[in-house]
C-alpha cells in the first residue's frame, strides 16, 4: 500500500515522519499527472503547490483553521489530502468531484471559488467572524501572483492590514527567479523574522520606546527605517509591510522542511502576516515545467510524451476565426486595437500580438480596468476590442454600464465561451451575459449561428460605432466555409431559415443548429412542420420577422444558451405585451434557474434539454 492510500484525512499526514513526506509529495504528482492526463485539468497549478499544500495540512488543523484557495486551480492536492483520493478520478466530470474548492464538497473546502482575487477578501472576512464569535482558530488564504494583479486582492490586503487582523496569506508566486545567494540571504531573513524571540523583542523594545518622550518616539521611528531599508535591499517586502503585514520570505516552495518550519513559527505569530512562497508551474512533470502555459488548463494529453491528445478536429473553432477575422480586420483599419486580460491565447488574440504588437494590450487580471482602458482607447477616436470570457466579465459590471454605455462608446466585446463551457462547471459557463447586457442604454447584443457569421458579426460590431457585445460559444465551429469577403451584416434583421406550417422556433446563436434538426425530426417523426428562424440579435429585435411569425402561427419557442430570466425569450415576451399580443403561446428554452453543473458540452446540452432530442420532447409537450 502507498503512503497516500493511508491518508483520508489530513490526521493521517501528521502522523507521518518528516522523511516520508517527500514520498508522499511524489505520489501526489502521479495521481493528479495521471488523472489529468484523462480527465483534462489544470495540473500544472497543482503540480507547483503540492509541497506547498502538505505544509499547510502538515501544520494547520483543517477544518478547525480556514485554508482558502484563490482561484482553485492548485487544490487538487487539497482535494487528495482532505477525503476524495478515493474519488478524484471523477474530476471534473459529470457527477463527479469539481476542479474547484467547494463548501458542498468537503468541510475542509471553506469557500467557493473559480474566479481570481477573492481569497483575502474571504479570509479576512471569516478572521472578522472569528474574533467576532470569541474563537482562536488560524485563517490562511493562498493566492497567486497571477491573482494579485486583481484589485480585489489589493482592496483586501489593505482593510485587513488596516485591522491587522490575525491572518496568514501565502502568496504562491511561480514567475520570480532568484539567486541562489539572494534566496539564501533570503531565507537566513525568514527564519530571523519569524523567531520567537526576535518577535517578542521587537514588540517589547517598540512598546519600550513608545512610552519615553520625544527621543524615543525618534528612535523608534529611526529603528523602523533602518528595518524597513534593511529588508528592501534583498525582499520585496517593503510593499507589503506598507499595507500593515508582517513580510515573511521568499522561501523556497519545494523545500519541505524550509516550509513546515516557517509555517510553524509564523502560527505563532498574532497579527496580519504575508509569507512570500517561490514555486515552479508544472513541478516534477517535464513537459509541464517546459511549457507550463499549456498545461495550465489542459485536455486529457499522453502521459509519457507530453502530447495533448486532439478531438474529433476539422473544423476551426470560434475562438479561432474570431482571431483571424480580427487581424484581417485591423490589416485594413489601424484603428483596431486588441486588448485581453491575461487570456491572449485563450481567447485567440495570439496571432494579433503577434502581427501588431503595438495595438496589443494584456491588462492582467483585471477586468474592471480593462473594460475602462478600453473606454478610453475609444474615446480617444481607437476600435478597441476586448475580448473576454462572458463568466469573466460579470466582474466588469459597472465599467460596462458606466464607462462604456452612458458615454455610448464603441467598445467591441468580443465574449467568448458563452453558453456552457464544460468541465470547470458553474463558475465558468457563459449562463448570463444576455440577462445582465441586454438592458443597458446603447448596448447591441448579438449571436452567430456559425464560425462564418460570427466573421460578418465582427465586422459589423466594428462598424457600428456603439458598444457592441458579441458572444460566441467555446469549441469548434461546424466546418461551414468561410467567406473570403468579410462584410457587415444589416442590424437589429433576422433570418428565416425554414418555413413551416404549425409554429416558429427563434434560436439565437449555438441553438440555430439543434432548432434545424429538431424541425427535421418533429416533422419526420410526427408531421409537425416548425419554422426556423435565426434571430442573429437580440438587441435590437428583430420586431417585424418576429411579429409576423407571431401573427402567422400564434405560437413561438425561443432558444438560447442563457438563462431564461432576462434572456433572449424575456425580449420576446416583452415585444408580444408591447404590441398587445399576449395571446401568442410562447415556450421558452434556456437554462435554468439553478447553477449548471460541470460536464462535457454535449451532456450538459443533453441534461438541459438543448439538444435535438430534448428540444422535440419539449415542443411535443408544449403543442400537446
Amino acid at each position: 500500500m502507498s503512503l497516500l492510500e493511508s491518508i483520508n484525512t489530513p490526521t493521517e499526514l501528521k502522523a507521518l515522519s518528516a522523511k516520508q513526506l517527500p514520498v508522499v509529495a511524489e505520489e501526489l504528482r502521479r495521481l493528479i499527472i495521471d488523472t489529468c492526463a484523462s480527465n483534462g485539468g489544470h495540473l500544472a497549478p497543482s503540480l507547483g503547490v503540492v509541497e506547498l499544500t502538505i505544509a499547510l495540512h502538515r501544520v494547520f488543523d483543517s477544518p478547525a483553521d480556514k485554508i482558502v484557495w484563490d482561484v482553485g486551480h492548485q487544490a487538487y492536492a487539497h482535494k487528495i489530502l482532505t477525503g476524495r483520493r478515493d474519488s478524484f478520478a471523477s474530476l471534473r466530470k459529470l457527477n463527479g468531484i469539481s476542479g474547484f474548492p467547494k463548501r458542498c464538497e468537503s468541510c475542509h473546502d471553506s469557500f467557493d471559488v473559480g474566479h481570481t482575487s477573492t481569497s483575502v477578501s474571504a479570509a479576512t472576512g471569516f478572521a472578522a467572524a472569528r474574533d467576532l464569535d470569541h474563537r482562536s482558530n488560524k485563517v490562511i488564504a493562498v493566492i497567486g501572483d497571477g491573482s494579485m494583479t486583481g484589485g480585489l486582492a489589493y482592496e483586501a490586503i489593505n482593510h485587513a492590514g488596516h485591522m491587522n487582523k490575525d491572518m496568514i496569506v501565502i502568496l504562491n508566486d511561480n514567475e520570480m527567479s532568484i539567486a541562489e545567494n539572494v534566496g539564501a540571504l533570503s531565507n537566513f531573513l525568514s527564519r530571523t523574522a519569524t523567531s520567537e524571540f526576535v518577535q517578542r523583542l521587537k514588540k517589547n523594545m517598540e512598546s519600550f520606546l513608545g512610552r519615553m518622550d520625544n527621543v524615543g518616539q525618534h528612535m523608534l521611528h529611526l529603528a523602523r527605517k533602518m528595518e524597513e531599508s534593511f529588508k528592501g535591499l534583498f525582499t520585496p517586502g517593503m510593499l507589503f509591510e506598507a499595507f500593515g503585514f508582517e513580510y515573511i520570505g521568499p522561501i523556497d516552495g519545494h523545500d519541505l522542511p524550509m516550509l513546515v518550519e516557517t509555517l510553524e513559527k509564523v502560527k505563532r505569530i498574532d497579527g496580519a502576516v504575508l509569507v512570500h512562497v517561490l514555486t515552479k508551474k508544472g513541478k516534477g512533470y517535464k513537459p509541464a515545467e517546459d511549457n507550463p502555459a499549456l498545461f495550465h488548463g489542459v485536455g486529457p494529453f499522453d502521459v509519457a510524451t507530453g502530447k495533448v491528445l486532439k478531438g474529433k478536429g476539422g473544423a476551426a473553432s470560434y475562438t479561432a476565426v474570431f482571431g483571424n477575422t480580427l487581424c484581417k480586420l485591423a490589416a485594413e483599419d489601424e484603428r483596431i486595437t486588441a486588448i485581453t486580460a491575461a487570456m491572449p491565447d485563450g481567447t485567440g488574440l495570439g496571432c494579433f500580438s503577434t502581427q501588431f504588437p503595438r495595438r496589443f494590450f494584456d491588462v492582467g487580471i483585471a477586468e474592471q480596468h480593462g473594460v475602462t482602458f478600453s473606454a478610453g482607447m475609444a474615446a480617444s477616436g481607437l476600435k478597441p476590442v476586448f475580448a473576454v470570457y462572458s463568466s469573466f466579465l460579470q466582474r466588469a459590471y459597472d465599467q460596462v454600464f458606466h464607462d462604456v454605455c452612458l458615454q455610448n462608446l464603441p467598445v467591441v466585446f468580443a465574449m467568448d465561451r458563452a453558453g456552457v463551457v464544460g468541465n470547470d462547471g458553474p463558475t465558468h459557463h457563459g449562463a448570463f451575459d444576455i440577462s445582465y447586457l441586454r438592458h443597458l442604454p446603447n448596448m447591441t447584443v448579438m449571436a452567430p449561428k456559425d464560425e462564418n457569421e460570427l466573421q460578418h458579426m465582427l465586422a459589423t460590431a466594428l462598424e457600428l460605432g456603439s458598444p457592441v457585445t458579441l458572444r460566441y460559444p467555446r469549441g469548434n465551429g461546424y466546418g461551414v466555409a468561410l467567406d473570403q469577403i468579410v462584410k457587415p451584416l444589416p442590424v437589429g434583421r433576422g433570418e428565416l431559415l425554414r418555413d413551416g406550417d404549425h409554429g416558429a422556433m427563434l434560436a439565437l446563436g449555438s441553438m440555430v443548429y439543434p432548432a434545424m434538426q429538431a424541425a427535421e425530426l418533429l416533422e419526420e417523426q410526427l408531421g409537425i412542420r416548425m419554422a426556423v428562424v435565426n434571430a442573429r440579435f437580440v438587441k435590437p429585435l428583430d420586431e417585424v420577422l418576429v411579429l409576423e411569425m407571431a401573427e402567422r402561427f400564434g405560437l413561438l419557442v425561443t432558444l438560447e444558451e442563457n438563462a431564461v430570466q432576462g434572456g433572449f425569450g424575456s425580449a420576446v415576451l416583452e415585444l408580444l405585451e408591447q404590441r398587445d399580443m399576449c395571446g401568442v403561446r410562447v415556450l421558452r428554452l434556456g437554462y435554468p434557474d439553478m447553477p449548471i453543473p460541470q460536464g462535457e458540452q454535449s451532456e450538459l446540452r443533453a441534461l438541459l434539454g438543448l439538444d435535438a432530442s430534448g428540444i422535440v420532447a419539449s415542443v411535443k409537450q408544449f403543442i400537446g
